[in-house]
């Protein structure tokens, strides 16, 4: 058994005893690491040295301290967009191939001063670009549940890590399901706060309106302890809402009695394979044994989130990039005779397919003529998908669907196919539209593979969706399998 099937309560608790070290758990970490991440190809960079040294100076701290850090001695891994002081941050991108950051984000510091320990940055989708992880400038991430199939994206090195094993949570971010969807692919739980419930601040920004940080874990309880640490308002973040943070751990009671849900007939439609929807129908009967009921409803907008979003998370990728421009830092080209030629040739060499497949668009979309007829359209759709979700949640309290419509596919299957490979996110996307919490939790297999229920909630109202969710998984064990690696 590995240290890592413990839930954090029950290692801080070892800890407190001294029946473990902060060492024990990082030397774990680190020899898992060496031992599978050959094969699952997760971490970028490892930070060990930084790590061990961290690791003892907890240990020396645990008899003379009478309260532990919430997170404290925990190993983390950190998605590769989120910058880490003096620990090389690439956004998994040759254009930013050799930059060290001087500065650590919010939830960087954040996670410090919770104790939690850093164990090495992890892979993605180049700028957050894709679901599957196969956009990465580097190397495929591959999904722990079988090695030929992807492990989702852009947070798929994050969801990898925790499935294998090699970490007890990580941080991703999620611009239109980069959390929640390599979460159901890899078979852990992964959640999407309200927009403005984390700061943003050191988060290389891909769409600054939809970007957010969150937690990955393999269990409910340890996604809300992450959250706990990491939430709250930032002045380094215009972004950030001056909300209370409540206390999510205490929402976790099991008891979901008399609650409503509502489950929308599109996440349940066409384009949703038959296991999804199974496996959200089983799941539903299981939150009526525990005294909730449901309802079918509309979100009648959601069929034009797809292109709702690609307009608009392109069209700010597209301003948010163009500070890549072989100037101040990262990548820049040998091969320019003029200051032209130095813009473009560093952006051609320096930029994957994706990222510039996505500029394109943002910069066509924004242009002259142009910007009524798509962006500030898109805009307004973006409004009426909002509304959708605040009419349904003038009577529910949730609404749940499947995360994602198939579970996961074959390394290479989607690459030549952009438009097919979008689709796969058209049930997570409506939800970074609106700027509500989703989250993701098992609820089921299919040959082998995991598949994902999420659970989406009102506006600062992780609370009910972490109800739900650690209900629901009290009363099943998908969250207890394992991948063999």
């Amino acid at each position: 058994m590995s240290l890592f099937d413990h839930k954090i309560s029950e290692l801080k608790e070892l800890l407190h005893k001294k029946e473990l070290s902060v060492s024990d758990l990082v030397d774990e970490s680190y020899k898992r690491i060496h031992e599978v991440d050959g094969k699952v190809q997760a971490f970028l960079a490892l930070d060990e040295e930084k790590a061990r040294a961290y690791a003892k100076e907890l240990d020396e701290a645990v008899g003379e301290k009478d309260e532990l850090g919430l997170l404290f001695g925990m190993p983390i891994g950190v998605k590769d967009n989120i910058v880490t002081k003096d620990l090389r941050t690439t956004a998994s991108s040759k254009i930013l191939q050799n930059f060290d950051p001087i500065y650590d984000a919010t939830v960087v510091n954040r996670l410090r001063e919770a104790e939690a320990v850093t164990i090495g940055k992890l892979n993605m989708d180049e700028f957050a670009m894709g679901s599957s992880t196969e956009n990465s400038g580097y190397k495929a991430t591959k999904n722990p549940w079988n090695l030929n199939t992807v492990p989702g994206g852009s947070s798929g090195g994050s969801a990898a890590s925790v499935a294998a094993g090699e970490v007890p949570f990580s941080l991703g971010s999620d611009t239109g399901g980069s959390i929640r969807q390599p979460a159901s692919f890899c078979g852990v739980v992964g959640l999407k706060p309200t927009y403005g419930r984390v700061s943003r601040y050191g988060l290389i920004a891909f769409a600054s309106s939809l970007d957010q940080i969150g937690p990955i874990t393999r269990n409910v309880e340890d996604n809300a302890y992450v959250l706990q640490a990491i939430a709250g308002v930032d002045q380094m973040d215009a972004t950030s809402a001056n909300v209370d943070v409540p206390d999510f751990l205490s929402s976790l009671t099991g008891d979901i009695k008399d609650l409503k849900i509502a489950v929308p007939k599109e996440y349940l439609g066409e384009g949703v394979g038959e296991e999804a929807k199974e496996s959200v129908l089983k799941a539903l009967k299981v939150l009526e044994g525990l005294g909730a009921t449901w309802e079918e409803v509309s979100l009648p907008h959601s069929k034009y989130a797809l292109a709702t979003y690609y307009l608009l998370s392109s069209s700010e990728a597209s301003a948010n990039l163009a500070r890549f421009d072989g100037i101040r830092y990262g990548y820049r080209t040998d091969n320019a005779d003029n200051l032209i030629d130095l813009y473009k040739n560093t952006r051609s060499e320096g930029f994957g397919d994706e990222v510039k497949r996505r500029i394109m668009l943002g910069t066509f979309a924004l242009s002259s003529g142009y910007y009524d007829a798509y962006y500030k359209k898109a805009q307004k759709v973006r409004t009426l998908i909002k509304k959708d979700f605040e009419d349904v949640f003038e009577k529910y309290d949730v609404i749940v669907g499947p995360t994602t419509p198939t579970p996961a596919f074959n390394i290479g299957e989607k690459t030549s196919d952009p438009l097919t490979m979008y689709a796969n996110d058209i049930l997570t996307i409506p939800v970074n539209l609106a700027g509500v919490p989703g989250i993701s939790v098992p609820c089921g297999f299919t040959n082998g593979l995991p598949l994902g229920l999420q659970i989406i909630g009102k506006h600062f109202d992780e609370g009910t969706v972490y109800r739900v969710a650690h209900a629901f998984e009290q009363a099943t064990d998908h969250h207890k399998a394992k991948p063999e690696l």
